[in-house]
């Protein structure tokens, strides 16, 4: 049964063979940054706690709002990673929206990605919060049946700095 937890650096191994699964260091909704070394043990669990901080304690900036990480993870593996951001900035309410997600490509087509939005939308509403945009790439099918399984309706679909995304709207 999946799980969503606290980012946490006991999951290095599962998290970095996550990160070749995907083929790069990116990973949706992980709040990976370019400066982040995850090439330690040490760098990993600065990474990680950086990520529990930023709950609360980051300005919203035209790069950075406060948001809450989870990871979702199955039997101790890192399957994925969910994110609320608890507000919208300039970029966000373009595309990218209050949550964005990922599942890692050997767990996916389990419904681990509306599973996990689903929890998060509980989270959002306990939060305060009345409404969330979530969007995805035009082009990504299972994401975009991941949001309108959530409720999601369709705003529109355009150029973002993204790429063409399509930006939905979930009442809570």
């Amino acid at each position: 049964m999946p799980e969503l937890i606290e980012p946490t650096a006991e999951l290095r191994d599962s998290f970095l063979e996550s990160s070749r699964e995907w083929g790069e260091e990116h990973q949706d909704g992980a709040g990976l940054w370019e400066a982040d070394d995850l090439t330690t043990a040490e760098g990993f669990a600065e990474w990680t706690e950086r990520l529990r901080r930023q709950s609360d304690s980051v300005e919203i900036t035209a790069e950075r709002v406060p948001a809450t990480y989870w990871w979702i993870v199955e039997d101790g593996n890192y399957l994925g990673a969910i994110t609320l951001r608890h507000a919208l900035n300039e970029k966000l309410a373009e595309g990218g929206g209050h949550i964005g997600y990922g599942v890692r490509p050997s767990a996916r087509g389990r419904g681990l990605a509306t599973w996990a939005l689903g929890q998060v939308l509980d989270r959002a509403r306990a939060r305060g919060m009345d409404r969330v945009m979530v969007s995805c790439d035009d082009d990504n099918v299972a994401s975009a049946r991941t949001i309108e399984r959530n409720g999601g309706v369709l705003q529109d679909v355009g150029e973002t700095w993204l790429g063409l995304t399509r930006r939905y709207w979930i009442e809570l």
